[in-house]
């Protein structure tokens, strides 16, 4: 079970941050990878954090706004967001799987799902 958090709204220029804790599984060997879905558009991917090797890879939208972690002893990931702008509203889903590199970020490549958290950006 994956169980996301620390949704909100926010002004523009804030920031966020949103924790995704594992239950289940052991994070650190699967890829995690955090999309967000905004009213009436498709599934996009954000960011994700590859097994054991911890590499980071982001959608070019989000380089130097947002950073991904994990913590292992929490089993917990978790996505900073900072620089948030209007366009960012949507709600946001924590991931788990193995995709093959090229699929990191399809939402296909990711077998585990969170609930989704309501990220609302607006003055």
């Amino acid at each position: 079970q994956l169980q996301a958090s620390g949704g909100g709204s926010v002004q523009p220029g804030g920031s966020l941050r949103l924790s995704c804790v594992a239950s289940g599984f052991t994070l650190e060997y699967y890829t995690s990878g955090w999309f967000r879905q905004a009213p009436g558009k498709e599934r996009e991917a954000v960011s994700c954090i590859s097994a054991r090797g911890g590499r980071t890879a982001y959608a070019d939208s989000f380089k130097g706004r947002f950073t991904i972690s994990r913590d292992a002893s929490k089993n917990t990931m978790s996505l900073q967001m900072d620089s948030l702008n209007p366009e960012d509203t949507a709600v946001y889903f924590c991931a788990l799987g193995n995709p093959i590199h090229s699929e990191r970020g399809h939402a296909s490549g990711y077998a585990y799902w969170g609930q989704g958290t309501l990220v609302t950006v607006s003055s």
